[in-house]
């Protein structure tokens, strides 16, 4: 739920157990460095954009700059297949990186490798605020889900979280920092985008991808730690045979 695709994808790490991105939410025990996918992650995550920004900035030369970073994004894959390791997180940032990267390309201005970023934050903007309004919280959904797959019975699922006043409140309050960080990234990056400052640009989506990410869902877990703790334990004197995937 970032402009900065690797920053949120949710691949699970090799073994199999721990979740990055925001799905790391739903760990019991969570971790930050898990979140924002380990070191490798975090290099994965940010260097095709550095090196975006850098040699545009450095030769203003856009096909070059497409060349170079397109090619640094299908290394890193590349790697990963070598190594016989998860390529899943990988391929999704190269996803991301491409359709950035064709944007700039086809449209011969820079500044576009960012404007899918913006749609993205708008996008999840107006997802959480809708979600709010209805009371079915947007990061409360995704967690719950991950925990606990709702295949049937929605409504007994919905209601099941829903019903804990303390544990709604948390999401509420989470969804609606997640609404904050987007806009924030919004208010910050696009008068940058519109005045054709494309280093700073570049500058501001780095620091407001994986840092700003690593700090929000840090925050999070604290706002949902103690009422999704209290009501794991509910549910497992409720139901001590439950299978859940947490």
């Amino acid at each position: 739920m970032t402009d900065d695709t690797a920053a949120d994808k949710a691949d699970e790490r090799t073994d199999g157990s721990r979740r990055s991105g925001m799905a790391s939410l739903a760990n019991e025990d969570f971790s930050v460095i898990d979140a924002i996918g380990g070191p490798r992650g975090v290099i994965e995550s940010m260097l095709p954009g550095v090196v975006f920004v850098v040699l545009f900035v450095a030769t203003r030369d856009l096909q070059i700059t497409v060349m170079v970073a397109a090619a640094i994004a299908v290394i890193q894959v590349a790697v990963r297949l070598v190594q016989r390791q998860s390529v899943l997180g990988a391929l999704t940032g190269v996803l991301a990186v491409g359709i950035c990267l064709v944007w700039a390309w086809f449209s011969h201005d820079a500044r576009n490798y960012y404007l899918p970023g913006f749609l993205i934050n708008s996008f999840w903007i107006i997802v959480l605020a809708v979600s709010l309004i209805a009371r079915i919280p947007g990061i409360g959904v995704l967690v719950e889900f991950i925990r606990n797959p709702a295949t049937d019975h929605f409504r007994q699922w919905l209601a099941a979280w829903r019903s804990d006043r303390q544990l709604l409140n948390a999401y509420m309050i989470v969804s609606g920092l997640w609404i904050g960080v987007f806009a924030l990234r919004l208010g910050i990056q696009i008068p940058m985008y519109l005045t054709n400052h494309v280093g700073w640009l570049g500058t501001a989506r780095l620091i407001m991808g994986v840092p700003l990410f690593a700090l929000a869902i840090w925050v999070s877990w604290l706002v949902i730690a103690t009422p999704l703790h209290r009501h794991r334990i509910e549910e497992r004197r409720r139901d001590p045979q439950a299978e859940r995937t947490d």
